[in-house]
């Protein structure tokens, strides 16, 4: 569901998208905020098509389910195949460079929430392969496999973000997420270490660990602004309660290196 604000249709017109006395097409699980559907009609902005409530604001009046669905049956299939769709309603032949895809040929802008958060994810991922070199060159196989496994697991959480598909259960390094909370909060426990602040003279791995650590729980953060909605309800806690975990998995990673769990 797309929740259309006064500032959403102030970006469109002032990026070309939407034209003063055009038309705004509704999609069907659209919903206009009142102050966007007053900007509207004080830019003689016609409102048409269907919102997510079944009504219809075109002059056809309002549609019954049987017809709803007679008039989608009649729609040429190929129609809906041409050119892009976008959260507000506006049908584009070609794809704006200020524009990219939420899923399928559904369009948003660049600094859309959920585009933030992906980007997010690809920074972090690009974090690990520079600790993977160094792990490398420090002669810590076992290390660079665990990072191996970090990185093929936030590709499935991206791709779970652009699917829907939820997270499920799931392990680190032989570590369901139980281990990891455990294991995080009591490292005296699992590893004869306390609780620790990082300095320069942990050593350059460690450092980089660190690093991935906080990069973890800021993409935590981003996922949680991408998935709350302005009622302050919140979707996919399940993305964002593995990304709570990954942090946590990173911290281990710490005490595991500084122990010498990963020497051959």
């Amino acid at each position: 569901m797309a929740l259309i604000t006064e500032q959403d249709i102030r970006k469109l017109i002032s990026d070309g998208l939407l034209k003063e006395k055009g038309e705004f097409h509704m999609g069907k699980d659209t919903i206009l905020t009142p102050s966007a559907r007053a900007y509207l009609l004080e830019k003689n902005i016609t409102l048409t098509g269907r919102d997510s409530h079944g009504f219809n604001h075109s002059n056809q009046g309002k549609l019954t389910d049987s017809e709803d669905k007679t008039e989608n049956n009649k729609r040429d299939p190929l129609e809906v195949s041409v050119g892009f769709d976008t959260v507000f309603g506006v049908h584009l032949e070609e794809k704006p460079e200020h524009m990219t895809h939420l899923r399928g040929n559904l369009l948003v802008f660049k600094d859309h929430k959920r585009i933030i958060l992906r980007g997010a994810i690809d920074y972090l991922e690009s974090e690990i392969i520079l600790a993977q070199i160094v792990s490398e060159r420090i002669k810590k196989p076992k290390l660079t496999k665990e990072l191996e496994e970090v990185i093929r697991f936030i590709r499935k959480l991206l791709q779970y973000e652009i699917t829907g598909e939820a997270v499920g259960d799931f392990m680190l390094a032989g570590l369901n997420e139980k281990d990891l909370r455990e294991q995080s909060y009591h490292p005296s426990q699992y590893f004869g270490m306390k609780h620790f602040l990082p300095t320069y003279q942990h050593g350059e791995m460690t450092a980089y660990l660190n690093k991935l650590r906080t990069l973890a729980r800021k993409t935590e953060i981003v996922a949680f602004k991408a998935f709350k909605a302005e009622d302050g309800t919140v979707t996919r806690e399940d993305i964002i309660r593995a990304f709570n975990r990954l942090s946590s998995f990173f911290w281990i990673m710490m005490f595991k290196y500084l122990t010498g769990k990963y020497d051959e």
